[in-house]
């Protein structure tokens, strides 16, 4: 499977998300920007997620129906085409990093998917709804991870 290559300006794959991005900061999404998508691409979805957070990832950000010619997507917005759905906390968009005090380090996978055709979801999909309606669907991705400690 072909991999799509991301990055960030704000952070480097593995390394702490700046606090703006969290929930006690300005929680505002932070810049992505990606390449080597396959030309075959219908719809690229983008899920964050935290897999810290107990049995089940928390779901911090899920965006379908961007567009498969777009290369990132700015601080703060939207991607091209995008459709945020709720996060976690109840919330459509980004909802940024808030695990408890002075526990480990959480782990934030941001994740693109190129696919040959839309998703069907449910009205309100949560991280493992999405996995599911994935399969088979896929044909390239990518992903980078942030970390997040609140003291």
């Amino acid at each position: 499977m072909a991999g799509i290559m991301m990055r960030s300006t704000a952070f480097n794959d593995h390394d702490q998300l700046p606090g703006r991005f969290a929930q006690e900061g300005e929680n505002v999404s932070p810049p992505l920007q990606w390449s080597q998508v396959p030309d075959a691409a219908e719809e690229l979805i983008l899920i964050v997620e935290d897999p810290d957070a107990g049995k089940t990832p928390f779901l911090h950000w899920l965006v379908t129906g961007i567009s498969p010619q777009s290369s990132g997507v700015a601080e703060g917005a939207v991607p091209e085409g995008g459709r945020e759905w709720p996060n976690g906390f109840g919330t459509t968009g980004w909802g940024g990093p808030h695990p408890p005090r002075h526990e480990d380090p959480h782990r934030y996978f941001f994740r693109l998917y190129a696919l040959e055709r839309p998703l069907d979801l449910p009205e309100a999909p949560q991280a493992p709804d999405v996995h599911r309606a994935l399969t088979d669907k896929e044909i390239a991705s990518g992903t980078m991870v942030g970390t997040y400690f609140r003291t």
